[in-house]
């Protein structure tokens, strides 16, 4: 089985592919095409060292790209689509590069995808779709309400997708997951920002009053589950993938510092709050779970602790992105 994996040097992409090219996941995928643009949310680093051995085909390029997606397509049996712009904040300040690739370029991907017969379209999206929730979970049946330029543009990729599956039969996965965290992750989102800051003696932000509420799923269970997706039959399967380990910012911070051996107060500076700043998520994942009942979690102790661990270990990585 040929796979195409876009996003492939982006954080959970690079994790995928790394999965895939080590056997851990999706054993039957015998030949890997990696796709990045190479942006500042993809590193080559993160996937030099399998260039190199020749497990993966790389090819640098852009999704919106027609002519370049259509030659990577080729022969191509399964698309696991990661590639977006994901930062919220950036979406606030603009929300151009957002619409063009997570919109746009989901387009170009799902009609290329559609004339080479590809077997399964498998989307990467997030939570963020649902919007806010104050109490209770999402289910896949909740509808898509959105409130930041970048959850909207990630629904406008699923919805395009759907159209496309609905029109003309197109065999669509949608996985929506938590908060991912984990080794090589971009120090612009929340856990790496605050392990960095630490590890230079900078203070770290919290926005409004730390509450906003999270559930958090460490990079390769995703990949696990990604994986697993994939293989259920139908044209529009949508599926929240499991973390069911929720906190609040506050309380997630207070683990990483007390990991660190720091001192809480005297580390944390609150800061003006995000606009249209989501205040709580939470995912109803038994329908992944009634799929694979015996899917499980690495535990969040020892996933926080290796991830914290790996920043402390890599600063040249770190500081150079």
């Amino acid at each position: 089985m040929k796979i195409l994996v876009t996003g492939a040097a982006g954080f959970i992409g690079s994790s995928f592919v790394r999965q895939v090219a080590s056997n851990d996941i999706l054993p039957e995928a015998s030949e890997i095409v990696a796709l990045d643009s190479l942006t500042y949310a993809g590193n080559m680093e993160n996937i030099a060292d399998l260039v190199s051995s020749g497990s993966i085909n790389f090819i640098k390029g852009d999704i919106r790209n027609g002519d370049l997606v259509s030659n990577a397509c080729l022969g191509v049996d399964v698309i696991f689509h990661f590639a977006a712009e994901s930062h919220v904040d950036r979406s606030i300040d603009s929300a151009k590069e957002f619409i063009e690739t997570n919109v746009f370029g989901s387009q170009v991907l799902g009609e290329i995808a559609l004339r080479n017969n590809v077997k399964r379209f498998v989307y990467i999206s997030t939570d963020e779709v649902y919007g806010s929730i104050s109490e209770g979970s999402w289910s896949e049946q909740s509808p898509v309400s959105p409130n930041s330029p970048y959850s909207g543009s990630k629904a406008g990729g699923e919805l395009m997708l759907l159209a496309l599956s609905r029109t003309h039969g197109l065999p669509v996965t949608i996985t929506r997951c938590s908060n991912n965290f984990g080794p090589f992750q971009n120090v612009e989102k929340l856990i790496p920002k605050s392990v960095t800051n630490l590890l230079q003696g900078r203070h770290v932000p919290v926005y409004g009053d730390g509450l906003n509420e999270r559930e958090w799923l460490y990079v390769e269970d995703h990949c696990r589950a990604v994986a697993l997706a994939s293989s259920i039959a139908g044209n529009e399967n949508i599926l929240n993938l499991p973390s069911g380990r929720s906190f609040t910012n506050v309380a997630l911070l207070e683990v990483i510092v007390a990991r660190m051996g720091l001192e809480f107060s005297k580390v944390i500076e609150f800061v003006a709050d995000r606009k249209g700043h989501d205040r709580r998520y939470s995912l109803d994942s038994r329908k992944f779970l009634e799929f694979f009942p015996n899917f499980s979690l690495t535990p969040f102790e020892s996933a926080i602790e290796d991830t914290i661990s790996w920043y402390q270990k890599n600063p040249e990585w770190w500081k150079g992105n």
